[in-house]
């Protein structure tokens, strides 16, 4: 059971609701962070439940739960945000705690930021896909030009958003973006705020910040690698990666 603890009470109808539960690459909780920091989000609402680790976190000398919900009445965006990633037995209670949360507060729909691994894709665009839980969803994406995901496997809370968005007839859009699954991907999801920009109106975010971070990370991760280099051959092929 997930209880939904109240801060403040604010009208929300029609607006879209990001899930910012940790997946590969991070993707999810980076956008996430990201849209609440540029669009100066507020929190509204704590998520607690007897299955979420028994944590408290500190920012600005305050405690904060480990599920935490922010929005803005005005731009209509609201972001559920864990610092925890969720076991595949929390995906349901979770995604239903979403769904029913969006319905009871009029929301227009859910947009839901997944990673999918690839290899390296460097000196390569990356590619962000999206699927719809129904026709208005699909159709959304087709006007924005947004590539759709025609066969695979979608796993967490994002595909229980998926199915019962579907079985209701909620608006439900789960955008996968490639990732190295290793490190945090701030590219991956910088890819994913531009779609989520183009879907949103009422916003108008700047991801340069966003992409300068990837490009330290990356340089970072390749200095690392370089240094790494000479002990390769002497180490057990399970550690690569």
């Amino acid at each position: 059971m997930i209880e939904v603890h109240k801060f403040k009470d604010i009208s929300l109808r029609g607006a879209t609701v990001i899930d910012g539960f940790p997946t590969i690459g991070l993707v999810s909780t980076i956008t996430a962070n990201y849209l609440i920091g540029a669009l100066r989000l507020d929190q509204i609402s704590a998520l607690d439940s007897p299955d979420f680790p028994p944590v408290s976190m500190i920012y600005a000398s305050k405690p904060k739960f480990p599920a935490r919900i922010y929005a803005d009445e005005k731009v209509k965006v609201v972001v559920f945000l864990s610092e925890f990633t969720p076991s595949p037995s929390l995906a349901r209670p979770i995604a239903n705690t979403i769904l029913s949360w969006a319905r009871e507060n009029e929301c227009s729909r859910i947009i839901s930021p997944q990673g999918f691994p690839v290899a390296e894709y460097e000196g390569e665009e990356l590619e962000v896909y999206g699927v719809g839980s129904n026709d208005h969803a699909r159709d959304e994406m087709k006007k924005m030009h947004i590539k759709q995901l025609e066969t695979g496997i979608i796993t967490g809370v994002s595909s229980i958003l998926l199915n019962e968005g579907r079985r209701i007839d909620f608006d439900v859009i789960c955008l996968l973006a490639e990732v190295r699954p290793k490190i945090p991907d701030a590219r991956a999801a910088a890819k994913v705020i531009e779609v989520i920009d183009r879907l949103l109106p009422t916003i108008r975010i700047d991801v340069k910040p966003l992409y300068e971070e990837a490009e330290r990370i990356e340089e970072y991760i390749k200095t690392l690698r370089a240094q790494a280099k000479p002990a390769e051959p002497t180490l057990p092929s399970p550690m690569y990666g």
